[in-house]
């Protein structure tokens, strides 16, 4: 299995030095964990790849540098490159640290490549017949598990195994190698984009119920558990004061009958 992780330039939030953002570092720890006879390489494009030479020591063997200059959309350079390699997984952070940053280059890659995508992956294990069992984080701690073929890109989820070790001795034997490609042209996706100020939408209440009285239609339609204004504030107050007004509240709302009215 060959896989690519792709590296951007990271800021530190402090200091400003150039650093490997945690989430692609989780990355590196993904791919590592997949296979040991996987040929894993990283993938840069930049003008410079000092920003992520941090990666050798952190679990690649080899980095592929592709010259762009600055301000330069590094996309089809990474296309370019990625189908002369033709990886069987791309793997990426959800987005950089500090640098000119939008979460949006994975997207933009398996859109040109013809990759399927898999956003927020927690885990990654190799399955039966070449398949691949990913983990995708679905929020607040649920997990999907899902069987696919590559090739593939997957994004890296913040939630992932924490980063390798940095190991100094394995940054010194590292390599970083300057590959020179021609670039595809890619044509920029059209996007009709408007700046306006911001105004507040109305809120879109539900639809109200069928039959049912009309207090039951306004109080669905308007979103109130109960009659405008017929609660009171009651601070410390006698218990057969606070008794009587849950009776009133529940009287309002229809679940405890009025007391009849005495005959004359």
């Amino acid at each position: 299995m060959r896989i690519a992780v792709l590296l951007s330039a990271g800021l530190h939030p402090v200091s400003g030095a150039p650093v490997l953002p945690r989430v692609e570092a989780q990355a590196i720890r993904l791919a590592a964990g997949l296979a040991a006879s996987s040929e894993i390489f990283g993938l840069h494009a930049g003008p410079e790849a000092a920003a992520v030479a941090e990666a050798l020591g952190q679990g690649l063997d080899r980095i592929e540098h592709v010259a762009v200059a600055a301000g330069e959309d590094p996309v089809p350079a990474l296309v370019a490159r990625l189908a002369e390699r033709a990886p069987d997984l791309i793997l990426a952070g959800r987005r950089s640290q500090g640098g000119d940053e939008s979460g949006l280059v994975p997207y933009a890659l398996a859109r040109a490549l013809a990759m399927p995508l898999m956003p927020d992956v927690v885990a990654a294990a190799a399955a039966e017949d070449g398949a691949l069992r990913l983990d995708q984080s679905l929020g607040r701690g649920a997990l999907r598990r899902v069987l696919v073929r590559g090739p593939v890109v997957v994004t890296c989820h913040p939630d992932a195994p924490a980063p390798l070790a940095y190991a100094y001795g394995r940054a010194r034997r590292g390599r970083v190698e300057t590959v020179a490609i021609a670039p595809v042209a890619t044509p920029a996706p059209a996007l009709a984009a408007e700046e306006r100020p911001y105004r507040r939408r109305p809120r879109i209440v539900k639809g109200a119920p069928a039959g049912g009285s009309a207090a039951e239609r306004l109080k669905a339609a308007t979103g109130e558990s109960g009659p405008a204004g017929s609660g009171r504030l009651l601070i410390q107050p006698d218990p057969e004061d606070a008794a009587r007004e849950i009776l009133t509240y529940l009287r309002q709302i229809g679940v405890v009958a009025a007391p009849a009215e005495p005959k004359t």
